[in-house]
């Protein structure tokens, strides 16, 4: 039976350059872990846009925050090592 990809959703902006940071360095991870990638626009959500505020890139496992501001790519290596 195939293993399920694990499912990361980024709280982001458009106009955000921390979030188009965190987006490329997690794109070049996708390639050698395989997870899922939502990513969110708080600006399309008023309740995002409340809960997260000017407060992102933030990058989420369920309800466990792995990045805020800056990704540390060995930080969620050593995560999804853990929960696979």
């Amino acid at each position: 039976m195939a293993e399920q990809p694990v499912r990361l959703t980024l709280y982001s902006r458009a106009y955000c350059s921390l979030c188009h940071e965190m987006l490329g360095a997690l794109q070049v991870l996708h390639a050698e872990l395989h997870f899922d990638l939502e990513v969110l626009d708080v600006d399309s959500d008023p309740a995002l846009e409340r809960l997260w505020g000017e407060d992102v890139p933030v990058l989420m496992h369920a309800d466990r925050e792995l990045a805020r501001h800056r990704l540390e790519a060995d930080l969620v290596r050593a995560y999804l090592s853990e929960i696979r």
